[in-house]
């Protein structure tokens, strides 16, 4: 369970690069033992915030704080922070057990704990032994990594990452270089590595199905901004805005206008929802989940449209339903053929209302009848 303590705090972090600004006033607290992801899309700044609390960056104003302490100018190697990048930069002229224990040659015996050269030994042979067992690569002390497989380095590079006991564990699209199936083995195998330690994991993906099945506590990042913190089910459930309802899982973001608390308008429809504290009349982004729209008779559906495609992902059917000018994706275990008519229904909790962004309609939305320009849809 994650601790109320906080353990980091960024405080109006800034950084440019030239006249170029990254990162634009960042407040971030990450409580001790919480897995915590910074998720978005590329050039965000998820990976320059990382470096910045690992102190390969410094920032260009605000604060980074450990435990109340100001880390600016702490070199790397002087923070209780360890780091994993996608490129896991293993020493190829060392076997396992040597890539693992390096960080902790580098120590004296009384660092480790121990007072003499011998102690300190079988000190390094006792902790190289317990993470080769966390990280289930048992019986490959003496192999070279050049033999082992991209799974298997990835999991020694956590291994020397972890063996010198970071209080904070810094993952950069660690798992990015991995197959699908054992990219979804390593999310289950990292979340509990994590857990068993008590350790604080700061990961840094843009995968947003990764941030949902890892994470205690997701930070949602664009253009250089945390536009949303919150616990998985939060962060899905009720987006913040546009863009994280777009960037987290798929929806059906359209423009509405609020007509008074829970009663929204959209697509020439009125509709019951659970929303308020918006203007009367204000213009509003309705966002929808796939999963929300039930499939229904054409007769009794709140909106009716007709089937463009069908696609089969396995547990349910996606498919793309024209409704006036909008192109609606729903998700349905019932497939409805390719032509055919059908009703859309949609309960009140199932939509989320909020303020306009620039996001709502969306070109890839929009319905261009055959022969007709984009301007006369």
């Amino acid at each position: 369970m994650v601790q109320d303590m906080r353990l980091i705090e960024l405080k109006g972090v800034c950084k440019s690069f030239g006249d170029t600004e990254v990162l634009h006033d960042v407040d971030l607290y990450i409580r001790k033992c919480e897995f915590i992801t910074l998720l978005g899309p590329s050039g965000c700044g998820k990976t320059t915030l990382l470096r910045i609390i690992g102190g390969f960056e410094m920032p260009t104003s605000g604060e980074v704080l450990f435990e109340g302490k100001d880390m600016t100018g702490i070199p790397p190697h002087k923070r209780r922070i360890n780091t994993v990048f996608q490129k896991y930069a293993l020493f190829n002229h060392l076997n396992v057990f040597d890539n693992i224990a390096f960080g902790l040659n580098l120590k004296t015996p009384e660092q480790l704990g121990v007072k003499t050269k011998a102690e300190k030994k079988a000190e390094i042979e006792r902790r190289v032994s317990r993470m080769l067992k966390l990280v289930k690569m048992e019986g490959y002390e003496k192999r070279s990594t050049n033999a082992l497989s991209g799974g298997q380095q990835q999991r020694i590079a956590i291994a020397r990452a972890l063996v010198n006991e970071p209080e904070v564990l810094l993952l950069d699209e660690p798992l990015g270089a991995l197959d699908l199936k054992l990219r979804k083995e390593m999310q289950l195998e990292l979340k509990a590595m994590q857990q068993q330690l008590g350790i604080t994991f700061i990961y840094v993906t843009h995968d947003q199905e990764e941030a949902l099945t890892m994470s205690d506590t997701i930070a949602v990042m664009n253009g250089g901004r945390v536009q949303q913190i919150g616990d998985p089910k939060r962060i899905y459930d009720e987006p913040k805005n546009a863009f994280v309802a777009d960037f987290i899982g798929e929806s059906n973001i359209i423009s509405g206008e609020m007509l008074e608390d829970d009663l929204v308008r959209f697509s020439d429809t009125e509709f019951q929802c659970v929303d308020e504290g918006f203007e009367k009349n204000e213009p509003v982004d309705v966002v929808i989940r796939p999963e929300d729209i039930m499939i229904v008779g054409e007769d009794v559906g709140m909106l009716t449209g007709t089937v463009q495609s069908v696609i089969f992902k396995g547990v349910h059917y996606e498919m793309i339903v024209i409704s006036g000018q909008f192109k609606w994706k729903v998700q349905s275990t019932t497939m409805q053929p390719v032509g055919s008519r059908v009703g859309m229904t949609i309960v009140p909790y199932n939509i989320h209302i909020m303020h306009r962004t620039d996001m709502a309609n969306v070109p890839y939305n929009i319905y261009v009848p055959e022969g007709a320009s984009r301007e006369e849809a």
